[in-house]
């Protein structure tokens, strides 16, 4: 456990200023960016949620929506037709069960279309100061089995092994550390073994620098 406390260690030092990509400006904007972030990039996601959020600026608004509408404007993040129901239905609950508040609990949370542990933990976390597990993306799957930190594939296994190895205070930051990682050097076809720095601690390298 040792080696693997040094890993996220060093990442954390080599990328202090990691934190979460998507813009808002409110919990409500951030559940519906994180929905959007499914199988697609922050980045794209932040150029679709800029008009979006204009013209849907509260729950209400997504709640009676035209669902036809509504997917077209967020069809560049992909899966449209599905997310736009997430969205509306979401955001129905939202209003009927939580007058358009976004709830501060992972079990409310978890009620919603389109919300599961990965976005619950972003919105607690990031809207709220609220840390209850860590959310697993592409990146951090892929990273945790990369650098021997899980060797599950489900990410809620995942997230139970990193919780476990991981200090409560670093929950937070943590994700973002290893995206930021995953982005720059751990990337999924051709990692930059040679850059890396923790690549003596790595048990992947070997795959990757031969």
């Amino acid at each position: 456990m040792k080696k693997e406390l040094e890993i996220l260690e060093r990442l954390k030092k080599a990328y202090p200023d990691a934190r979460i990509a998507l813009r808002f400006e409110n919990p409500l904007q951030l559940l519906v960016a994180t929905i959007l972030s499914a199988q697609c990039t922050d980045e794209r996601v932040n150029q679709v949620t800029a008009e979006l959020f204009r013209r849907y600026p509260d729950a209400r608004a997504f709640a009676e929506a035209d669902l036809e509408e509504l997917a077209e404007a967020i069809k560049p993040t992909g899966f449209y037709q599905q997310k736009a129901r997430y969205l509306k239905e979401a955001c129905r609950i939202l209003v009927e069960k939580y007058g358009g508040e976004v709830p501060r609990t992972m079990e409310a949370l978890l009620e919603l279309p389109g919300v599961a542990r990965k976005t619950a933990n972003i919105v607690l976390a990031n809207a709220y100061g609220v840390v209850e597990g860590i959310p697993v993306d592409t990146h951090v799957r892929r990273l945790s089995q990369r650098l021997g930190l899980s060797r599950e594939k489900n990410p809620d296994r995942i997230e139970k092994d990193l919780m476990a190895l991981i200090p409560r205070e670093d929950w937070a930051v943590i994700p973002y550390v290893l995206q930021a990682h995953g982005r720059k050097i751990c990337t999924a076809r051709k990692p930059k073994c040679e850059k890396c720095p923790v690549k003596d601690l790595c048990p992947s390298a070997g795959e990757y620098l031969g």
